[in-house]
């Protein structure tokens, strides 16, 4: 088995670990024989470093070989996208504008990964500043296609068994996106169960913090690691968060209805997307609801874009005056767009949203989850510029609802799609328990 123990989900390594049969060492010395055979064509990371992750691995084995406390991602190899602090590791956000930036303190999530035990292997790349000029990261399965965006580095390392879990964020589709193009699960919790202190800000109203694992139990996993209330987030929930691995092992009391919106950007979608989604629609039969859409709800992914664009301006209005020759060409036409919503648009927009998440609280009293692609369909060529739009996933960016990508579909060109659940507010376990199902259902009908 030494050879393959890259191979290895979180939860299994965990187990061996914990159990004295593994060493964290040997994980670890495996995931970087990994990334030292993969790298130079897949070029996940932006800082690794070898030596501080064997220490961290060495100091797990002491621990546990002492017979104090182990935690519950003991040992286990993790990558973070390259907008997460953490105390004198290179944190450079994707830019030019933040060359050289080494933070002096960890993320709140960063210090929660510490305290579970696991080995923080590096810095995962990041388009820049978390929005749209791609990174030079490329897809696991062809190496001619774009991993996604803007969590790239994050989805590919675990595609490509770098590492068993990485973190990702999303404002817009950056968590569930890369994981459908990758072949993966992403899991993005409800929008104030992961603290977003230490965290690059793009957008205070839309911004996320999410999981990449090669199983959904190592996803949810990994979200109950890093949930938890923090004062210092104002988005942050006062309150007992759900049990995300709970939820995936648990079986649905009744079976679970699930909604399919009609909305009219589903003509965006390939015919291998298309296909494949109605493939699935079948397969769940009457436990499905197809329901029209109005205008108003068909039109929230533009009112997505205007707060997305209009707080990226404001957040980093500063950074982004002082160095704009410094900004790729890709990024400064969409600065200046974002500079031009007034303050009333922009206030507009969180009236809508907010009227939109009422909208949806009343929805799941009947539904368990919506329905959707996770995208357009399989991921665009590097050379088209582009990391895949991301219309499918801003519903749940947009309402701060809990979404997932489930790896199910595969396209003409044997490139994954992902299939997308989006749950109901702070029903995060409700959520994780019917994609358990959805996956049993057609795991039957196969």
């Amino acid at each position: 088995m030494k050879g393959d123990l890259h191979l290895l989900t979180a939860r299994d390594a965990v187990e061996a670990i914990v159990g004295g049969s593994l060493s964290s060492e040997a994980l670890v010395e495996a995931c970087l024989s990994r990334i030292a055979e993969t790298d130079a064509t897949l070029r996940a990371w932006a800082h690794l470093d070898a030596k501080a992750a064997l220490e961290q691995a060495r100091e797990m084995d002491r621990v546990r070989k002492s017979g104090r406390a182990t935690g519950k991602l003991h040992g286990v190899p993790i990558g973070l996208k390259d907008i997460i602090d953490t105390t004198g590791v290179p944190c450079e956000r994707g830019s030019a504008l933040y060359e050289g930036r080494v933070p002096v303190r960890n993320a709140t999530i960063a210090d929660r990964l510490i305290e579970a035990g696991a080995v923080v292997m590096g810095k995962t790349k990041t388009t820049e500043l978390a929005f749209v000029h791609p990174t030079d990261t490329t897809n696991p399965h062809d190496p001619a296609r774009s991993p996604g965006g803007s969590s790239s580095g994050s989805a590919a390392a675990v595609a490509a068994h770098q590492v068993p879990l990485a973190i990702g964020s999303q404002t817009g589709g950056s968590v569930i996106r890369p994981a459908s193009f990758c072949g993966i699960y992403g899991l993005k919790p409800t929008r104030g169960m992961i603290s977003r202190q230490g965290v690059l800000q793009t957008s205070t109203t839309l911004d996320h913090l999410g999981t990449f694992g090669r199983t959904l139990e190592d996803a949810a996993l990994l979200a109950d690691v890093i949930s938890g209330y923090d004062p210092a987030d104002d988005a942050s929930l006062p309150r007992p968060r759900p049990d995300f691995l709970a939820g995936v092992l648990a079986e649905a009391p009744v079976e679970p209805t699930v909604a399919w919106l009609d909305f009219p950007f589903h003509d965006l979608m390939d015919d291998d997307a298309r296909e494949g989604m109605e493939a699935v629609l079948e397969a769940l039969g009457t436990r499905v609801e197809r329901l029209p859409v109005a205008d108003t709800l068909a039109g929230l992914a533009e009112v997505h874009i205007t707060i997305h664009e209009y707080e990226f301006c404001h957040h980093l209005a500063e950074p982004l005056a002082a160095n704009w020759d410094k900004l790729s060409a890709t990024l400064q036409p969409v600065v200046e767009r974002g500079r031009a919503i007034s303050d009333g648009q922009y206030q507009d927009a969180l009236e809508v949203r907010q009227s939109a998440m009422v909208f949806f609280a009343q929805l799941y009293n009947d539904f368990d989850a919506i329905i959707e692609p996770a995208a357009t369909g399989e991921a665009p060529l590097i050379s088209s510029g582009e990391t895949g739009d991301p219309i499918f996933c801003r519903l749940a960016s947009f309402a701060g609802l809990p979404s997932l990508t489930l790896p199910i579909l595969v396209g003409e060109n044997g490139m994954p799609i992902g299939v997308q659940l989006i749950g109901g507010r702070e029903e995060d376990a409700r959520l994780l328990r019917t994609a358990s199902w959805v996956q049993n259902v057609l795991k039957n009908a196969e």
